[in-house]
C-alpha cells in the first residue's frame, strides 16, 4: 500500500517522537519505509508509524538524493531485518525514544535484539522492538570529527545469546546500565533474570524489578 506513495512528501508520527517527521518517501517494504530529508535517509519500521499524510512538495529547490548507504540489489524488496544486515559497519544513529539515541556501529543482529557499538557507551544491547528508526550518517562526515583509529570497535568479552532475555541472564552479577541510566533506579547490579523480569539492586541496596519488555537498552559501564 505504501509503495503507491513513493516519490511523494509525507508527514508522519512515530512512536516516542512528539514532533512530526517530514520527508520524501523513497522506498517501502512490508515492514519498513525509507524517507529522505535534510541530506539523510531515515529507515522506519512501519509498526511504529501512528499515522501519515501526503503533503505538498516544498517550494524550495528539491534536495539532491545521494547514494543510498544501505543499498540493496535492484528489484529486491526491502525489509527491516535486511536493512539491519546491510547496516552493519555503517556509522549511523539509532533512535529509540525521547532522548534515547545512539551513534556508532551495528555489529550483530540476533533473534530479537541488536548489538551496537556506541562511540560513547561502547557495547550496547537494544531490543529490536524498541528501534524506532536508524539513520546512517553521510560517509564524508566522521562522527564527532574523530580520526578513524579512534572509531575502532572494542569488543566485549561477553558472548552473545540468541535472545535479549538470555543475554541479560549472562549479565547476572554485573553492574549494568538500563536506558542510558536516565534515572537512579536504572543503574545497579543485575541480581537475577527470570520469566521476563529483571531484578536490579541499586547502590543503597534497594531492589527494583523491571519488566524486560520495557527495557530499551542495556550496557556495561
Amino acid at each position: 500500500m505504501l509503495t503507491s506513495y513513493i516519490g511523494q512528501h509525507i508527514e508522519l508520527t512515530i512512536s516516542g517522537r512528539p514532533q512530526l517527521d517530514i520527508g520524501l518517501l523513497v522506498d517501502a517494504g512490508d515492514d519498513i519505509v525509507v524517507i529522505f530529508r535534510q541530506d539523510r535517509y531515515y529507515y522506519i519500521p512501519t509498526k511504529h508509524i501512528h499515522h501519515f499524510r501526503i503533503i505538498p512538495s516544498p517550494e524550495k529547490e528539491e534536495e539532491t538524493l545521494y547514494e543510498n548507504p544501505l543499498e540493496w540489489a535492484a528489484g529486491e524488496s526491502i525489509s527491516f531485518r535486511k536493512t539491519l544486515f546491510n547496516a552493519r559497519g555503517v556509522f549511523m544513529e539509532v533512535y529509540m525514544t525521547g532522548i534515547h539515541t545512539l551513534s556508532g556501529y551495528l555489529t550483530s543482529i540476533m533473534n530479537d535484539y541488536l548489538v551496537f557499538y556506541s562511540t560513547v557507551f561502547h557495547t550496547v544491547y537494544v531490543p529490536l522492538d524498541h528501534v524506532k528508526s536508524i539513520m546512517p550518517y553521510p560517509a564524508n562526515k566522521p562522527p564527532y570529527l574523530l580520526k578513524n583509529e579512534r572509531l575502532n570497535v572494542k569488543p566485549t568479552g561477553l558472548t552473545l545469546a540468541r535472545t535479549f532475555e538470555q543475554q541479560l541472564k549472562k549479565m547476572e552479577g554485573s553492574l549494568a546500565v538500563i536506558d542510558h541510566g536516565e534515572t537512579p533506579d536504572k543503574l545497579g547490579l543485575f541480581q537475577s533474570v527470570d520469566q521476563g523480569f529483571l531484578t536490579l539492586v541499586m547502590a543503597d541496596g534497594e531492589r527494583v524489578v523491571w519488566n524486560i519488555q520495557h527495557i530499551k537498552s542495556v550496557h556495561l559501564p
